[in-house]
């Protein structure tokens, strides 16, 4: 049994910036591989960015150069940094934690509206 809980979303001006962060808890293997999807209404969900335990990072192409993520593995958290934000950024993010056997383990979700 794995729990997902994300925390850190909130309301934001166009060009502001939020910090998403994501902590995995339960049997639990620093070999996950985590990361963040989104989804906005009457959107597909969307593959924000991943890592894995030795640190390697992939990112969607709408947010690159503006969303970092990042990881203690010691932890189980991963982080992710939104920068420059723009309003089709708004979405509800979830983080997932990846076995070895490639199944997801999922949050309940944060939102993050980027609005004026």
């Amino acid at each position: 049994q794995v729990q997902v809980a994300e925390s850190g979303g909130g309301l934001v001006q166009p060009g502001g910036s939020l910090r998403l962060s994501c902590a995995a808890s339960g049997s639990i293997f620093s070999s996950y591989a985590m990361g963040w999807y989104r989804q906005a209404p009457g959107k597909q969900r969307e593959k924000v960015a991943g890592i894995t335990s030795g640190g390697s990072t992939n990112y969607a192409d709408s947010v690159k150069g503006r969303f970092t993520i990042s990881r203690d593995n010691a932890k189980n958290t991963v982080l992710l940094q939104m920068n420059s934000l723009k309003p089709e950024d708004t979405a509800v993010y979830y983080c997932y934690a990846q076995s070895v056997t490639t199944s997801k383990y999922w949050g309940q979700g944060t939102q993050v509206t980027v609005s004026s």
